[in-house]
């Protein structure tokens, strides 16, 4: 399987940080709209696949859980699809490297946000609550437990939680950058994000599925999820901005970089691919 550099992958994400803020906006919602669909799905999955374990098995119940849910980063990343989290990382890159503005950054993840939302409320309501997928028996208790827990949160927890959760989604998406084919991407993309769910992270994205998939079901209110939603997406934001972004952009960046003020976002060079074996 060919692979990049650290400092290749660093360049890359950049380009894809500028490339992401240049969609047309018909574009960016309907690819928004697909990566809040897609992890709202995989969400679904891990409803579905470890409700009906006993509660004996909790703890492999929750690594079979986490094992099937990338389903939903990995449906994004290669199919398609702007995904907030994943945004929180490359674009704020790309404003460091001078390549974009803030405003251009606001603008981004505001639209994403929205086209996130719909999407993965587009899963909850139709797939959770008409079809029922998560209001039957033991899929309506998980679906009810999950968002429990994720709303007893204070809001430092639920804010540490969400950078937690970023720093792995984040570097999840980091690694599949730096894959050349499909199954290199897939593996990269995996494995941290299988461990941000069986950890029990916050993902700010994946609360628009659970948390809206539990009102439907009659429990909780709006102003419940409100008050989740806001240190999730702040703690989300870090986790990706700080803790990926802004870290390797202290590690990897060049002095030459600067140049990517006045530099036209066509003609930032892609990396040589390095090949070898994994």
């Amino acid at each position: 399987m060919a692979f990049y550099k650290p400092e290749q992958i660093f360049e890359i994400t950049v380009g894809n940080g500028v490339k992401k803020t240049k969609y047309p906006i018909v574009k960016l919602l309907t690819l928004g709209f697909q990566a809040g669909a897609f992890i709202a799905l995989g969400y679904l999955l891990y409803i579905r696949v470890t409700a009906a374990l006993p509660p004996q098995l909790d703890g492999l119940s929750s690594l079979i859980g986490a094992s099937v849910f990338p389903i939903g980063l990995i449906l994004t990343l290669l199919a398609g699809g702007e995904l907030l989290t994943g945004n929180m990382m490359a674009v704020p890159l790309a404003r460091m490297a001078k390549g974009i503005d803030t405003i251009q950054v606001v603008k981004n993840w505001m639209l994403v946000t929205v086209s996130n939302f719909a999407g993965a409320l587009f899963v909850a309501y139709v797939f959770g609550h008409l079809v029922g997928l998560t209001e039957t028996g033991p899929f309506l208790e998980k679906t009810v437990n999950i968002a429990q827990h994720k709303l007893d949160a204070s809001f430092l927890q639920a804010l540490l939680s969400g950078i937690g959760c970023n720093w792995l989604v984040a570097a999840a998406v980091w690694l599949s950058y730096g894959a050349d084919d499909m199954m290199g991407k897939i593996a990269g993309i995996w494995f941290p994000t299988l461990t941000f769910v069986a950890i029990g992270f916050q993902h700010v994205v994946a609360n628009m599925f659970i948390i809206p998939a539990a009102i439907f079901a009659g429990h909780f209110t709006w102003f419940d999820y409100a008050h989740n939603f806001v240190p999730v997406f702040l703690g989300n934001a870090l986790g990706g901005t700080f803790f990926i972004s802004w870290a390797y952009w202290l590690a990897y960046r060049k002095n030459e970089s600067i140049e990517l003020a006045e530099t036209p976002a066509s003609s930032i060079p892609m990396p040589l691919k390095r090949t070898g074996g994994i």
